[in-house]
């Protein structure tokens, strides 16, 4: 398996730390809005990579965390006359409900910062006392120009950094690039005790307490979106790596890219935010995961009505050609394919950096082929179809999932036209029909069974 890793800009050979055992962090939302389509690119991407290695036999711990305290929930609370808390857990509960709703199913657990304030605390001690760290009058700051190999995941140097950081110094700081471990508190704002007064951490110590709380100093891989490869994740090297002593804090480091709007930049100045739960009145979650994932993750997406609605297509293709398998019934065909073989194949275009835009144009040819040859295909090739498509489906989640209520209804009104059918009642059987595709819900006859979709 070759994963293309930030640190170093190279593909390399993925070497678990633990054989058998991968654990996974990536960094969740800062909880104070409403999720967006750039949030939903990143965590369905992460959930394939975690079910994809999971469906290879691995045994994977996959931890986000919850940034549940920062300047811009206060800021909000501020604006809507509420406790922070109030604010952090209704957009918490939100976030939940949204990665519910994207079958985003695969994290182990949800880390909100506000509960390792302990953790925090003790690294920000253990960072001083290594001589990284120092305090000033409104707090407790990392001092970059000790950690030699700042700047190697963003590939800049001291230079480069420092030119970056000018128009942020403080008087406080020694230098305008160091970054904030600990903020001492200002009025009205919420804090917890610390060797340095009352105050609350910094956004980037947040992420290297809680995967210290749960991995140790290192782990095996460490995602996110592109645009916190600096400062936030170089932060977290310098951070970690300053009190462990160790070459790493996570082995890979994988970045999706952005998400664009129409070939513009997503951005609330332009007003074009697009938030998940707006594309979820209009789509399916299978049909926005496979916009997602249905190009290079590292690159950039630009998401439009045209993107959506060829996502949708390819998606009905694919469910419609899963049905018919799971109907038809047939004892003889000529038609015959090696199941396992072609499972490995798949796997072997996912070992390549997690290719899931290749892995989607050979399972559509694949489909596309098996399609050509329905008319030969037997219950036992059927069969073989059905496990193919279940194995792909098992990380990329793109067959729908029907609710219970809508089947059972769906199966009494084809209960009542196959029997109109059978009593030659063509004009009953046709009428339905009818008023069912004016409905966008289309059936289709194999024998003596009768398939169902939506078409949105």
């Amino acid at each position: 398996m070759i994963i293309h890793n930030t640190l170093g800009q190279k593909d390399e050979d993925f070497k678990p730390m633990h054989p058998g055992r991968i654990n996974m962090f990536v960094c969740g939302p800062t909880v104070y809005d409403h999720s967006h389509i750039g949030h939903a690119r990143t965590n369905i991407f992460f959930d394939v990579i975690a079910k994809y290695l999971r469906a290879r036999g691995y045994s994977v711990f996959y931890l986000q965390n919850i940034t549940d305290i920062d300047d811009k929930i206060i800021n909000r609370a501020a604006e809507e006359g509420k406790k922070y808390s109030e604010v952090a857990d209704h957009y918490f509960e939100e976030y939940k409900e949204i990665m519910g709703k994207l079958r985003i199913d695969s994290i182990n657990y949800y880390a909100r910062a506000s509960l390792y304030i302990d953790e925090i605390i003790g690294q920000i001690k253990k960072i001083m006392e290594h001589g990284y760290a120092y305090e000033t009058a409104d707090g407790v700051y990392f001092n970059v120009r000790k950690f030699s190999d700042y700047g190697e995941l963003s590939n800049q140097n001291m230079d480069q950094i420092r030119e970056n950081a000018r128009g942020v110094i403080k008087e406080e700081k020694k230098s305008p690039e160091d970054f904030v471990l600990w903020k001492k508190m200002k009025p009205g704002e919420p804090f917890w005790e610390s060797p340095w007064g009352k105050g609350r951490p910094g956004w980037h110590i947040e992420d290297t307490a809680i995967t210290e709380a749960y991995f140790g100093s290192e782990y095996d891989i460490h995602g996110g979106g592109n645009d916190l490869i600096f400062p936030h994740h170089e932060a977290e090297i310098a951070q970690m790596r300053s009190v462990s002593g160790k070459r790493y804090l996570a082995r890979y480091w994988i970045h999706t890219g952005m998400v664009n709007i129409n070939k513009e930049k997503m951005s609330k100045s332009l007003k074009n935010f697009i938030q998940t739960k707006d594309i979820l009145k209009s789509y399916k979650p299978e049909e926005l995961r496979f916009a997602m994932i249905n190009s290079n993750y590292n690159t950039v997406i630009d998401y439009s009505a045209q993107l959506m609605e060829s996502s949708k297509d390819a998606v009905e293709r694919i469910n419609i050609f899963y049905n018919k398998m799971k109907e038809l019934n047939s004892t003889e065909g000529s038609y015959n394919i090696d199941a396992e073989e072609i499972i490995n194949h798949f796997n072997a275009v996912m070992d390549k950096n997690f290719d899931t835009r290749s892995l989607i144009r050979e399972f559509l040819a694949f489909i596309s082929d098996a399609n050509k040859n329905m008319e030969n295909i037997s219950s036992a090739a059927a069969s073989k179809l059905i496990h193919i498509v279940e194995y792909v489906d098992s990380f990329l989640n793109i067959i729908y999932r029907k609710q219970n209520q809508e089947s059972n209804i769906m199966d009494i009104i084809i209960d009542i036209r196959n029997h109109a059918r059978s009593q030659k009642d063509y004009a009953i059987s046709d009428y339905i029909r009818k008023k069912l595709e004016e409905n966008n819900i289309y059936i289709e006859d194999n024998g003596n069974k009768t398939i169902w979709w939506i078409k949105n």
